[in-house]
């Protein structure tokens, strides 16, 4: 097969360059990494979320963020902030709900901060494409490691 086609498969429309699109399950009260999913870079976030449920035994309670609206439809319960129109500004009242929200979903991106720390994560990836998942996952278990060790 021909490279350039292996390859288009990687391809994000959105970043313009060829990627590799990672999703972790974070609790949000601990921080600590439960489960993470993997797809080449053309997948969308919400498609890459219903192929990571599948191998769950629960459903759990979702935090997420406006890239999930199709959560409840389904069968998720899940908080997700309000959005905003061009025509129609959110009311402050939504507005407040969500920054209450935000408030709750802190601690998951304090932990995705913490993993771009492991230069792996922030800058291009250059090894092979299979590899990816199990060292994001070799990451993933040294954090949960640093984690209980506090």
């Amino acid at each position: 097969m021909n490279v350039q086609k292996k390859q288009k498969h990687y391809y994000s429309g959105k970043k313009k360059r060829h990627t590799v699109k990672m999703q972790a399950m974070i609790h949000y009260k601990t921080g600590q990494i439960l489960s993470t999913c993997f797809a080449k870079g053309r997948v969308h976030d919400f498609k890459l979320f219903k192929i990571s449920m599948k191998f769950l035994n629960f459903k759990p309670f979702v935090l997420a963020d406006k890239g999930y609206l199709g959560l409840a439809k389904i069968g998720f319960t899940s908080l997700l902030p309000f959005k905003a129109t061009k025509r129609q500004p959110l009311d402050p009242y939504l507005k407040h709900i969500n920054k209450e929200i935000n408030r709750r979903r802190i601690k998951v991106e304090h932990t995705f901060g913490a993993l771009k720390r492991f230069n792996i994560l922030s800058s291009p990836y250059r090894n092979r494409r299979s590899r990816i998942s199990l060292r994001f996952n070799l990451i993933a278990a040294i954090f949960n490691l640093e984690l209980v060790k506090r």
